[in-house]
């Protein structure tokens, strides 16, 4: 028997940068499916897009599915062990959209925020929208808070057109 000494958490940091690679290269999907490329090419091309050294079950997991011929699911599967492990370890995706670039402890303090109203641990993103003038953006889960310049603008024009 084969014991891996692998973590959870590797092959979850492994099936979302696999995830990402699919959605960022459309290509990948139509090479993996192509039959005439061979499952040694395959395998490489696969753990290629998940990252520098995959762990030793992900490349175990990655050559199961190729031996039983379903590499056409492999985005499914991916995407699906991300869905599963973030139900499982109730982590909550959040995002931070601002006017400009906060500093990493108002980030953290967003974070913090989140955590203690879902009880769970958020994997926070951050993004700088200049769009929105100022004030901020937060979005977790099903939730939206728009504190920005320019929905408050737009309100204040709306209430005005009436």
């Amino acid at each position: 028997m084969i014991t891996y000494g692998y973590s959870e958490d590797a092959v979850y940091t492994e099936m979302q940068q696999l995830a990402k690679s699919y959605v960022e290269v459309p290509q990948l999907r139509f090479t993996i499916d192509n039959p005439m490329l061979s499952k040694d090419k395959k395998e490489a091309l696969l753990l290629t897009a998940i990252g520098k050294k995959p762990s030793e079950l992900t490349k175990a997991f990655v050559q199961l599915v190729l031996k039983e011929d379903r590499e056409s699911v492999m985005q499914f599967i991916a995407n699906s062990y991300v869905t599963l492990y973030r139900q499982q370890k109730n982590v909550i995706r959040g995002r931070l959209i601002t006017a400009a670039a906060v500093s990493a402890a108002t980030e953290q303090k967003m974070r913090k925020m989140v955590e203690s109203k879902t009880n769970g641990t958020v994997e926070f993103e951050t993004e700088v929208n200049p769009d929105i003038i100022g004030g901020f953006i937060l979005e977790y889960d099903s939730y939206r808070m728009d504190a920005s310049v320019k929905s408050k603008l737009n309100s204040i024009l709306q209430t005005l057109k009436k």
